[in-house]
């Protein structure tokens, strides 16, 4: 048993390094003013990174922003986000999905960032200053311990980032933990299609790739996995949406690689959608405001005036307000410069 943890903390580290080293050298090159791109090879057109947004959005954003884009698909899309929210984005990169949320749900709202590579979070603090972005905060840290409390967000987004994980139990049971009851997660990821009657199994020499890890392939989930690790973390509703189905040429490899065109085809970039069951938590009313402390009379006519107007109390149809001061006997109190209830 010893051997078996050892090597599972051993596989884990090796996962999280080299992931690291590759987003660190994306936000390099995206720093420069090139593209990345999430598999070195891809055919960037509909596949991969910034295409997969409206144009309108990319142009609010910083070029950097843009550039480091490295993912399967467009989260803040599909998370429906509505002004006052607390969103999460696992992975964040270089901050394209936490800037498009911040602006989704506006001042009274919050978006967090969460990332474990130092160069993408310095890459994402220069996009965050240049987009003036003032809900945001980036933080340091991997997505199997999020560190923030439990019940404090509403939407948790990931883009093409939960199959990078050498442990995704663990990622989907803390998403779980940080929503709040009613909470959902909408996850843009790449996940391997439930097989069809004939088609194998994604052959083992691909599952222990660690460029194809590193690449966003060789850790994807099959859907029926996904699906099952969602429920056992707690979450309903759970839907998984298919939306391009990929072929080599998408995925950069090929034979030499172990991906053959029947095997990329099992890869698909998809939505993965789940609620955290309970009614969405609601801050507490905000406490009465204290009772306004009357005005002087002061000696012009027009404050004179003034000072005398008052407002009904609110006490019954018999109380009015004469000077602040509540009075129970209309027909003694209502009379000029008064106001009856």
């Amino acid at each position: 048993m010893t051997t078996t943890t050892q090597t599972t903390l051993t596989e884990t580290a090796n996962i999280h390094e080299r992931v690291r080293v590759r987003y660190a050298q994306a936000a390099t090159q995206a720093a420069s003013g090139t593209s990345a791109c999430c598999s070195d090879d891809a055919t960037v057109n509909e596949t991969w990174g910034a295409v997969m947004y409206a144009t309108d959005d990319l142009a609010v954003l910083p070029d950097a922003a843009v550039l480091a884009s490295l993912g399967c698909g467009n989260p803040t899309a599909l998370a429906d986000l509505h002004p006052g929210e607390t969103v999460l984005d696992l992975g964040s990169g270089g901050g394209i999905d936490v800037l498009l949320s911040a602006r989704r749900v506006g001042l009274t709202g919050f978006a967090y960032g969460l990332d474990m590579t130092d160069e993408m979070l310095a890459l994402a603090q220069e996009n965050k200053a240049k987009a003036g972005a003032t809900n945001v905060v980036f933080l340091k840290g991997q997505i199997e311990a999020v560190p923030l409390p439990a019940n404090s967000v509403d939407v948790i987004i990931s883009n093409c980032v939960v199959n990078l994980s050498p442990d995704k139990d663990t990622v989907l049971r803390e998403a779980y933990r940080v929503l709040r009851p009613g909470g959902r997660v909408a996850i843009s990821d790449v996940v391997v299609r439930d097989a069809a009657p004939g088609e194998g199994a994604i052959p083992d020499s691909v599952r222990r790739d660690m460029e194809l890890w590193s690449g966003c392939i060789a850790g994807a989930l099959e859907a029926r996995e996904y699906r099952e690790k969602l429920v056992a973390a707690g979450f309903t509703n759970v839907e998984i949406v298919e939306v391009r189905r990929y072929t080599t040429d998408d995925l950069g490899e090929g034979p030499e690689s172990g991906i053959t065109d029947a095997v990329a085809s099992r890869f698909i970039s998809a939505f993965v959608r789940a609620t955290k069951p309970g009614a969405l938590l609601t801050l507490p009313a905000l406490p009465a405001l204290p009772a306004l402390v009357p005005l002087p009379m002061m000696v012009t006519t027009a404050t004179a005036t003034l000072a005398t107007t008052a407002t009904p109390c609110g006490c019954g149809t018999e109380t009015v307000a004469v000077e602040g001061e509540c009075c129970d006997d209309k027909a003694a109190c209502c009379g000029e410069g008064s106001t009856c209830c």
